[in-house]
């Protein structure tokens, strides 16, 4: 897919988003912000003994509320990616954009545990775990998108019987000179 170039990109550059290599890496987001939660408890629950998401009686793994958290984690990879894609289509500074969504949102989920009942040390341990979920799906997905946005191919010389591009009309076009992003200068052959 093709989009329009950032604002600070060259007059007629454009940019495509490439989508398997955007989604592959959303995807090992989810993946890793389901493991952060899953280790975020078990360091609550077996390590600090802060029973965090379950009652102490039900162990290191807690109950289906455990579970219920690493899916949210995933989900909420997932929804923040598809977020990115969208910011991508048509927001000026995507990432800039995304970066403050995403902290915003972690900044509820961080404050979101004090409002409830729970003794301090669980309010204490779930923003923790929230904090870290946050500032890596963050931070993972504004690495995916940077690295799956590509220039766009340029477009094509247009060909006709009075272009320079036509066959037997090369040798009449003027040479200039060519910058190259990654190797310098040098000229048209």
């Amino acid at each position: 897919m093709t989009y329009p170039a950032p604002p600070n990109a060259r007059n007629g550059d454009r940019v495509r988003l490439d989508l398997g290599r955007f989604w592959a890496g959303a995807a090992a987001t989810a993946v890793v912000a389901a493991l952060i939660a899953l280790v975020g408890i078990l360091i609550c629950r077996w390590t600090l003994s802060i029973p965090i998401l379950a009652p102490a009686g039900a162990g290191a793994w807690g109950d289906a509320h455990t579970g219920e958290y690493v899916l949210a984690a995933v989900v909420i990879a997932l929804v923040a990616a598809a977020l990115l894609n969208l910011l991508v289509l048509g927001a000026p500074r995507p990432t800039l954009f995304f970066g403050w969504i995403i902290a915003l949102a972690t900044l509820v989920a961080v404050v979101y545990p004090f409002s409830t009942s729970a003794p301090l040390a669980q309010k204490i341990a779930t923003a923790a775990v929230d904090l870290a979920l946050g500032i890596a799906i963050g931070s993972l997905l504004n690495a995916v998108a940077a690295r799956a946005v590509r220039p766009a191919d340029p477009p094509s010389p247009p060909v006709g019987p009075d272009s320079p591009w036509a066959p037997g009309q090369r040798e009449d076009m003027p040479t200039r000179p060519y910058v190259s992003r990654d190797r310098g200068p040098r000229q048209w052959e």
